[in-house]
């Protein structure tokens, strides 16, 4: 297995550059694609999403249980694209359909917990064939207003961290342009 996190800002092109790292392998890809459409924006972005990959990628649609769905997708010869953790993670944290407080302490849902959890445990253990995570970088910015921005910020970069330890490869991505920072891209 080789496992790959790929993450940088909104619009740095990290997306495309994992796309292109999965249609350069020439393995069958499998992409898991992890947003809902909660709003009629959203929605035309995902259906533009389905419009630009490839006709012969198969995608899986799944907000909640990544690490069950990699079990499932991950063989050998086959490579998972997963874009993006950061949208699983959101959807993780509203799983529950809680309203959080502007200020405070915040009790994320159980499921949060388990599903992150499950996901870092399988990463430890190691899937058969070849995963691309796609991640947005959050904690480069500003300090976000409020409770909730705040723990999203927090849990975004713990979870980077925590994948990129735990990954073959990581490749910051800024402007269209990859810098690995932990193996290489050959």
């Amino acid at each position: 297995m080789s496992a790959t996190l790929v993450f940088g800002g909104a619009r740095s092109g990290k997306s495309a550059f994992a796309e292109r790292l999965a249609r350069d392998s020439s393995q069958e890809v499998v992409y898991i694609a992890t947003s809902r459409a909660g709003d009629g924006e959203m929605a035309a972005r995902i259906a533009l999403h389905r419009e630009q990959r490839p006709p012969e990628w198969r995608t899986v649609e799944e907000e909640l249980a990544l690490a069950q769905t990699l079990r499932t997708e991950c063989l050998p010869g086959r490579l998972v694209l997963v874009d993006c953790l950061t949208l699983w993670l959101s959807n993780l944290m509203f799983c529950d359909g809680r309203e959080y407080p502007e200020v405070g302490a915040l009790t994320l849902p159980d499921r949060f917990h388990e599903e992150r959890a499950a996901l870092l445990d399988l990463l430890e253990a190691g899937v058969p064939g070849d995963v691309i995570f796609v991640s947005n970088e959050v904690g480069m910015g500003i300090v976000p207003w409020g409770a909730i921005s705040r723990s999203f910020a927090d849990e975004a970069g713990r979870l980077n961290q925590a994948v990129a330890a735990r990954v073959d490869r990581a490749v910051l991505v800024a402007a269209g342009l990859p810098l690995v920072l932990k193996g290489s891209l050959c």
